[in-house]
């Protein structure tokens, strides 16, 4: 019997020392394995809608922290996310000169992609809910639904309160006070 040589999983380090890619697709870390997808319409429309909103928000009222569009998040060893849009709150804010990869942020918002949806659902969601991410939104396009997932009280450990908000729901956190994301406005023509 012949063995099989083991795969080697990628590190974070490995990783963030790869070459920029010249394109515009999106490269991640997931579990040691490398990533590729290239966002489609339908997910840049729906980021751009995210994005107003959060940056509405934080523009109105002094110490509402930053919203970003994607970047390198570092979460561990073998993973590298690229949130579609991330939030930090005041306190954790990257500098202006910081260098990635950053940190988690407070809340990441994951837009349905056909090719990378499994990995939302699946892996991305476990290791965001082990490191400590304090609100996941994942926005299904399909089903213009947004599952979120966060710890019902600052000290319980991991995702124990999920909603699935659609149509005519409007969607509000706890972190983010005032905040209010009518989702017939996510999911308009």
């Amino acid at each position: 019997m012949t063995a099989m040589p083991a795969v080697k999983l990628m590190t974070a380090e490995e990783f963030m020392a790869l070459a920029p890619r010249e394109d515009s697709a999106r490269v991640e870390l997931i579990e040691g394995e490398v990533v590729v997808s290239q966002p489609a319409w339908l997910h840049q429309r729906t980021c751009v809608r995210l994005l107003f909103a959060f940056e509405a928000w934080t523009r109105a009222a002094k110490g509402r922290g930053a919203v970003s569009l994607p970047l390198d998040v570092l979460l561990d060893e073998h993973n590298v996310f690229v949130p579609d849009i991330l939030w930090y709150d005041a306190a954790s804010t990257p500098g202006r000169d910081d260098r990635p990869p950053y940190s988690v942020p407070a809340l990441a918002v994951e837009v349905r992609s056909p090719s990378t949806w499994r990995y939302d659902i699946g892996a991305k969601k476990a290791v965001y809910e082990r490191r400590g991410l304090r609100e996941l939104w994942l926005v299904d396009t399909a089903a213009d639904v947004i599952l979120v997932f966060r710890p019902s009280a600052a000290e319980s450990h991991g995702f124990d309160q999920s909603l699935e908000l659609g149509g005519g729901d409007s969607l509000t956190s706890p972190l983010l006070p005032g905040f209010t994301l009518t989702l017939d406005e996510v999911f308009a023509n």
